[in-house]
């Protein structure tokens, strides 16, 4: 079968698309024909070696490329039921030798479940890793009020989405030119990205935030707009903001499970998620897509087509 891997670590360029055998599932993993994966911002990390350089993974020969998947399951390991036939799932292992960016992938079992009805495949592998970063982020969450930074992106819309379904006042930063879009997505309020955070948001809530979502790394001017005793749930692998004023941080990376992938699959069913599909790709056309992500500024998410 044919698959993505980064090996040279040197961006986009590097990654190759190799042949390699097809892989077996072992007792409790399913084997997956991959219809759709998308691209992620943490699939250009590792391409270009940053997950190395943060001490988020060892260093090792080939490293296999993509976290979503969506597609039919076509074998299951010894003693092993799959949850559906149509699935889609996410790789959370960041040493795997080979992910979702090929044409078949191994998962754990708990790493996968039923594919949303009334939803092509395509669009179905676009909400998962994004999807659950944001519910679990929103899961860390105490209070009434949220910020949610980076709000017209990936994690962030999500987050927005989520916030909102759950009740909480949502302010979210973004440039100016997806102040519509946010809207869209359920804030109650927008803040220009540009502008000083902390005062602009602390004009709507004047004692501060119950807690930020810092989905675009903002760091110490997010966590400013929140209040003494709040929360911040930051979201990338470098050091941490510090915990001033009694701010709890939580530095947050997703756990892959059934449960909250099928509270995913049940929000996108019922239209509280949007299944935001930006454009696709080949798996021969890789490069292409992940410069495209790298470059940044993409709505929605691009996604490969074995």
């Amino acid at each position: 079968m044919r698959a993505l891997v980064a090996r040279r670590l040197d961006g986009p360029d590097a990654i190759e698309l190799i042949e390699t055998a097809l892989p077996e599932p072992a007792a409790g993993q399913v084997r997956i024909k991959v219809a759709a994966a998308a691209v992620n911002p943490v699939d250009v990390a590792i391409s270009t070696g940053a997950l190395v350089e943060f001490g988020l993974t060892a260093a090792r020969e080939q490293f296999g490329l993509g976290w979503d998947v969506a597609g039919t399951v076509d074998a299951v390991g010894p003693n092993t039921s799959a949850p559906a036939q149509t699935v889609v799932g996410v790789a959370d292992l960041l040493g795997r030798a080979l992910k979702t960016h090929a044409e078949y992938v191994v998962l754990d079992a708990d790493a996968v479940v039923r594919a949303p009805e009334g939803v092509d495949l395509a669009s179905a592998s676009t909400f998962g890793l994004n999807g659950l970063t944001a519910l679990q982020a929103v899961n860390a969450l105490e209070g009434q009020t949220v910020l949610v930074t980076g709000a017209a992106g990936g994690v962030g819309g999500y987050a927005v989405e989520l916030a909102k379904h759950r009740g909480l006042t949502v302010i979210a930063s973004a440039r100016a030119h997806d102040e519509q879009l946010v809207a869209d997505l359920g804030a109650d309020h927008f803040v220009n990205r540009d502008d000083d955070l902390a005062a602009a948001v602390r004009r709507i809530v004047p004692a501060g935030v119950d807690g930020v979502i810092d989905a675009a790394v903002v760091g110490i001017a997010a966590q400013e707009a929140v209040r003494n005793g709040g929360r911040h749930v930051h979201l990338q692998g470098g050091p941490r903001p510090p915990h001033l004023r009694g701010i709890t941080v939580e530095q947050h990376f997703i756990h892959t499970n059934q449960q909250d992938l099928n509270e995913l699959v049940r929000l996108v069913e019922a239209g509280v998620l949007s299944a935001r599909l930006a454009d696709t790709y080949r798996l021969d056309e890789a490069a292409i897509a992940y410069k495209r992500v790298a470059a940044g500024g993409v709505r929605g998410r691009v996604v490969l087509l074995p």
